[in-house]
This record gives structure tokens, C-alpha cells and sequence, in this order.
């Protein structure tokens, strides 16, 4: 059974950590406890094979350097971890199955010696090239996730999407300006301190000039309102439910599309200030939330995306096409991939089957078309 007065508390200090990082930390152990783990973490990946971890709790940093510096580059999630959408909840068997996993060079040499089982992960915000995450670890004891772990982890990563979302935008512990105004003219965000009404009770330059252009927000007798209609009444839920504190903000308030026109790839994320350290913030405006808006890219999907979809392609045959494209011959392939050459061979007809082709050098050329839609 889920303690609603631990959640509600765990979901403030969720909030408080948007505005403090050092508090970070401390969250993620709670949300570890929480959720049902041993281990937890928030890091970004990139397609080139990179990543950072930007928070972490009770992973040794020897283990942390470890992963980045080697051992990424065997893990059998990653390049399946690009095709989750934001806010989905997955496991390693939703990659690939478990007997397969137990027999990679990554959970030989990385995972087990770790002494962990599995690993339950949200995507926190994702680009065509990069994704970021949060993530639970499992110990031997535990075991694979389940449904309960699933369900808390749920009822938690609407609330970390939001958090990271600002902690991004601001970090009030960094800013040296004399006052929280000098800290909010200084982002290139716009944002609005707002009453539960939509009172604009503090607006800085940048949401000012988007006042002004009045294409995505306008004024409404000093109301801050959407453009858009279904936009302004969702606008409208979160401020209202912003007043009931941390827990009653729900998952609406995450990443407000703004607008629904082609090119207009704006949003909102709102940081509830009526609990926590942000109530300060809040009561020296009359303010209950305070909202962050900001333009986001909408680049083209990772080109493997496209080819996985249309050719409807397993999370094994995934991981394979992903080696064709980045190492020469099979033997490097299984390698890379730390299975059987001939697991390889099979994966590799079962995928030239699928596509049409015969060739490891016509499978690049298809994905390489579909990498660049619009060429004559």
C-alpha cells in the first residue's frame, strides 16, 4: 500500500530539488525506497555513445566511470531506450529477453559484479539524438521489477519529468543576483510568478516580450492566458490545482503544449510554490505557481526509429541493425553486441528477410534513405 503522506512529502521534495540540487541526492534515495530498489540515478545518452550522470544514489563511482568509459558501448538497452517516448516506463525485459541478457559482456562483467538484477528506467525528455533518464536498479535479492515497482515508479515520474524540466531552466543556488527578480531577468525562459486565478504577480523581460509578440500568450485583464483554447484550459486545471499543494498538481502540469499551429513548439512546465522551500518564494508574490516556458526542438527521429517501426523490427534484431551501422564484419559486431557470431548471422537474415535486401551494405544505403526523407 502507497503512504500518501510519504508520497505527498516525497513529490515536495521532488519540487524543492527543481529550484536546489543539492537536493537531489537525498530525493533520489527516498525515491529508491519509494519505488523499490537499491540504487537509482538521473543521466542523459547520446547516439554517438556518450552520457553523463548527473545525480546518483548508492552507485560506487568507480562503477559510474566504469559504465561511461566502457562498458556503454555492451549495453544491450541503449539503443532501444531511443524508441520509448517520454514518461513510458521499461525494464530490461522490454528490451530484450532476460536468458538473453544473463549471456552479454555487459551483465557478466558490469552488471553482476554490482550485484544487481535489473533495471526499471523512465525517459525524462528525449531529442532526436540524446535522452534523458531516471532510473532504478534492482539487487539479486529483489529481483526483476513488478507491477507494484511499476505502479510507484508511475506515480512518481510525472512529478521528476517537471523537476528536471526547470532544474534545467534554473538553479537558484547558483545565482549570485541580489534578488529573485535579478535571478529571473537573468533566463533566456520566460516566467511567470501567477495566483491561483492566473494573476500575473511577476512576469521577467523574456515573458514579457512573449506578451508583446502575443502569438502563443496574451493578457486577459492582467490574467495570463493561452492563445490556444485547449492550451489556456489546461493552464487553467493546474493553477487551480496548484493551490491544494505538491500532490494535487497531478501530471497535467507537465510540459503544456502551448500551441497546436505547425512551428509554434512551445511550452509550459509549472512549479507549484504553496509547499516546501518554494513556499518563500511563492508568499513574497501571493503566487502559487510559478510557470516556465520555453521552445523546444522538434528534430527528426533517430533514423534506425523509422526503419524499426516500418519493418517492425524485435529489440534483438534492433541491436544488431544498430552494429551494422556502426562496426564493420560480424565478429565485431558480436563483440560489440557481447554475443555468439552465429546469434549474430541469424539476427542479420532475419532482418534482411524483413527489409528485402541481401547485403550488409544495401541494409546501411535503406537506413541511410530513410536518415534523409526529403533527398531527390
Amino acid at each position: 500500500m502507497v503512504d500518501p503522506e510519504f508520497l505527498s512529502q516525497l513529490i515536495g521534495d521532488i519540487y524543492d530539488a527543481a529550484l536546489d540540487s543539492s537536493l537531489w541526492v537525498g530525493v533520489l534515495e527516498q525515491a529508491t525506497q519509494f519505488i523499490g530498489g537499491t540504487a537509482a540515478g538521473i543521466y542523459w545518452k547520446d547516439i554517438t555513445v556518450q552520457g553523463e550522470l548527473h545525480y546518483v544514489y548508492n552507485v560506487e563511482p568507480s562503477s559510474v566511470d566504469a559504465y561511461f568509459k566502457k562498458y556503454i558501448r555492451f549495453d544491450p538497452s541503449l539503443t532501444a531506450q531511443f524508441f520509448f517516448k517520454v514518461g513510458e516506463i521499461y525494464n530490461t525485459t522490454n528490451v530484450l529477453p532476460y536468458d538473453e541478457f544473463v549471456e552479454t559482456t555487459f551483465y557478466k562483467e558490469w552488471v553482476k559484479p554490482n550485484g544487481w538484477a535489473d533495471h526499471l528506467a523512465a525517459t525524462l525528455d528525449k531529442s532526436a539524438t540524446s535522452f534523458a533518464q531516471f532510473g532504478v536498479f534492482r539487487n539479486e535479492r529483489q529481483g526483476l521489477a513488478d507491477d507494484d515497482m511499476r505502479q510507484r515508479m508511475h506515480l512518481l515520474v510525472p512529478h521528476m519529468r517537471r523537476a528536471v524540466s526547470i532544474g534545467n531552466v534554473i538553479d537558484l543556488q547558483k545565482e549570485k543576483a541580489g534578488s529573485l527578480s535579478d535571478a529571473l531577468n537573468g533566463l533566456d525562459a520566460g516566467v511567470f510568478l501567477l495566483d491561483k486565478h492566473g494573476h500575473i504577480a511577476f512576469s521577467n523581460i523574456a515573458a514579457q516580450a512573449l506578451l508583446d509578440d502575443a502569438t502563443i500568450l496574451r493578457t486577459v485583464n492582467n490574467n495570463l492566458s493561452a492563445v490556444d483554447p485547449h492550451a489556456a484550459q489546461l493552464l487553467r486545471n493546474v493553477l487551480a490545482a496548484a493551490s491544494g499543494g505538491d500532490g494535487a498538481v497531478g501530471v497535467d502540469g507537465v510540459a503544456i503544449p502551448l500551441s497546436s499551429k505547425l512551428g509554434q513548439n512551445w511550452v509550459a512546465d509549472i512549479l507549484p510554490l504553496t509547499s516546501g522551500a518554494r513556499r518563500q518564494i511563492g508568499g513574497r508574490h501571493s503566487a502559487v505557481a510559478a510557470v516556465f516556458v520555453r521552445k523546444v526542438s522538434m528534430a527528426a527521429p533517430y533514423s534506425i526509429e523509422v526503419a524499426v517501426r516500418q519493418f517492425r523490427l524485435t529489440p534483438s534484431e534492433v541491436r544488431v541493425l544498430d552494429a551494422v551501422l556502426k562496426v564493420s564484419g560480424v565478429p565485431k559486431m558480436a563483440e560489440t553486441l557481447g554475443i555468439s557470431e552465429a546469434t549474430v548471422k541469424t539476427h542479420l537474415q532475419n532482418i534482411f528477410g524483413k527489409t528485402g535486401v541481401r547485403r550488409q551494405a544495401d541494409l546501411i544505403k535503406l537506413i541511410a534513405a530513410d536518415a534523409r526523407p526529403f533527398a531527390g
